[in-house]
């Protein structure tokens, strides 16, 4: 069960281009990242940065937070994917930038 749901988050943290593409950027970093990690491993490894990516400011600028790493990481569906202080670190950066994702059911 848990690799099918670490198959959908790959799937999910793929579609971040394209969909980013649609709004005129292009995240090429995590493209990158993409590329040499897993999805899990990639939001893992940006969730534990000091300080959120460039990208997040720039997915900001763009009004579109809910394509963010973190965004994606505290959809109900990825919840056991991630341990509470990764969530939370995804949730503080979102809300320092004004973003206020639902609470989880």
């Amino acid at each position: 069960m848990t690799r099918g749901l670490e198959g959908g988050f790959d799937q999910a943290m793929a579609a971040i281009y394209p969909n980013a593409a649609k709004i005129g950027y292009r995240p090429t970093y995590l493209v990158q990242m993409l590329g040499e990690h897993c999805g899990l491993e990639t939001a893992r490894r940006l969730l534990s940065t000091p300080e959120p990516q460039a990208g997040m400011t720039r997915l900001w600028e763009l009004g579109r937070l809910d394509l963010s790493v973190e965004a994606l990481v505290l959809r109900e569906r990825w919840r056991g994917l991630f341990t509470d202080a990764e969530r939370r670190t995804a949730r503080e950066r979102l809300e320092s930038y004004g973003y206020y994702p639902e609470a989880p059911q």
